[in-house]
């Protein structure tokens, strides 16, 4: 294992790095540094909570020095407001013996103040796709000296629909390096590299879908809603290991539900935090629980992507993620920066074939646990959870024996010829007078 200090990384990079205890970079650190360093297009492949960002970090600003211009030189694309936050402080922590300008922009929040920011001069801009399309299409950011892109969770914005801004970026800009970090990698990723990427060097330091080895993961079948809830009070208030913990739901609606209802016994140790809070709401919440004065945060897949929230000793999948990938982003909230997590899924029925094709993407199973005795196991389904009205066809029609078949033969009084009119059946009949034209006849004669 080698140190910080055998790579080619100047006395004041050195100097935050000490100042932040770091000593010896991780794998994808060292094999990305050089490649970056040399100028070539970048995928790099690496579990999450193994240092991606600081593997993109240390290049870049190794290589940057201080020049008047205003316009940005490098653009860190993040796919939410929460990363652009992080990634801006991870930066101030690498260069606080370094002149160097950066900020991040986002959506939802006052556009003035970012074009502002802007104007004054930035060397490295972090930013949401949406965003940056906004101010370069208003003028107030300029693109042209732009000499690095860094594609930071391309997967997920992807998944999100920044397909479309994403190729009107990258069109944008002019000649430039192209990095790209991910934990997964996708086929709509593939066909992005394969459109935009030249001869990209891959780093891979683990095969797509490697769960971390410190991460420990568990399971429980579980068959609906409310004997989960059951569940995940019964071990926040029997297993003490448990200090500070994510728990993942699907939807909005069921973060906020089971929010209300953990609120109750849990109190002031629990907050909740998905893309229909305030962002003056998120940033306090995550704030809260990453200080640790909460114990409990719930969250929908928004803090699954990137976020390095220090110390989380559990995950709980509250549902299973529909999505392989989805699933190795929540548990590596955990068991980040060489430390021990623990991972615990609830299964129900329907959510047995996630289970599966999780398990064959890390290629081992997830070890199922016997559900505690003391845990009330409800026989109450929520409503989303009850079979469709709808999926019942009440317009079927039964089959009757004894049905006539469609064609038959005319009664009677339905087979006589058509004759036609009163003229075509007696055409010797003369044609009735009109009273109108006889009557304009004999005005006719009698003004003559």
């Amino acid at each position: 294992m080698i140190n910080f200090d055998e790579l080619n990384i100047t006395e004041s990079l050195l100097k935050a790095l000490d100042d932040l205890e770091y000593i010896h970079p991780t794998p994808i650190q060292e094999k990305a540094f050089p490649v970056i360093m040399s100028g070539l297009d970048v995928i790099g492949v690496a579990q999450t909570g193994t240092g991606k960002t600081f593997a993109y970090l240390l290049p870049i600003i190794r290589q940057l020095n201080f020049i008047h211009d205003k316009h940005p030189r490098v653009i860190i694309l993040v796919p939410t407001r929460e990363l652009v936050v992080q990634v801006v402080q991870e930066i101030e922590k690498l260069t606080k013996y370094i002149n160097l300008r950066f900020g991040g922009i986002y959506g939802g929040s006052n556009i003035n103040h970012q074009k502002q920011m802007v104007f004054d001069g930035l060397d490295i801009l972090v930013a949401t796709p949406g965003r940056l399309i906004d101010l370069a299409a208003i003028g107030h950011l300029k693109l042209k000296l732009v000499q690095q892109l860094v594609i930071d969770e391309v997967d997920e914005m992807l998944d999100q629909g920044f397909r479309a801004q994403l190729t009107t970026i990258l069109d944008l800009l002019p000649k430039h390096q192209n990095i790209l970090f991910s934990a997964t990698m996708t086929e709509e990723v593939e066909k992005l590299i394969g459109t935009f990427f030249t001869n990209p060097k891959k780093i891979e330091i683990a095969a797509h879908g490697t769960p971390l080895l410190q991460i420990g993961q568990s399971a429980y079948s579980v068959p609906n809603y409310n004997t989960k809830l059951n569940l995940l009070e019964h071990l926040l208030n029997t297993d003490k290991t448990i200090n500070k913990v994510l728990v993942f739901v699907s939807t909005i609606k069921y973060a906020d539900r089971l929010f209300e209802q953990m609120v109750t016994k849990f109190v002031d140790d629990v907050l909740v935090i998905h893309s229909a809070k305030s962002q003056n709401m998120r940033f306090a919440n995550l704030k809260k629980f990453q200080e640790g004065k909460v114990r409990i945060l719930i969250a929908t897949d928004i803090a699954a992507r990137g976020l390095d929230i220090a110390d989380v000793s559990h995950v709980i999948n509250f549902d299973t993620p529909n999505s392989p990938g989805d699933y190795l982003h929540r548990i590596g909230r955990t068991g980040r920066a060489g430390k021990n997590g623990l991972a615990i899924t609830f299964v129900n029925e329907v959510e047995e074939e996630y289970q599966f094709y999780i398990e064959n993407l890390m290629k081992m199973p997830i070890p199922m646990v016997e559900m505690p005795k003391e845990v009330v196991i409800s026989t109450v389904f929520a409503a989303e959870e009850k079979a469709e009205v709808g999926s019942k066809n009440y317009l079927k029609i039964k089959k009757n024996k004894k049905a006539k078949p469609s064609f038959h033969e005319k009664k009677a009084k339905n087979t006589k010829e058509n004759l036609g009119g009163p003229r075509k059946r007696n055409p010797n009949k003369t044609k009735p007078r009109n009273r109108g034209v006889e009557r304009n006849r004999a005005l006719k004669r009698k003004n003559k």
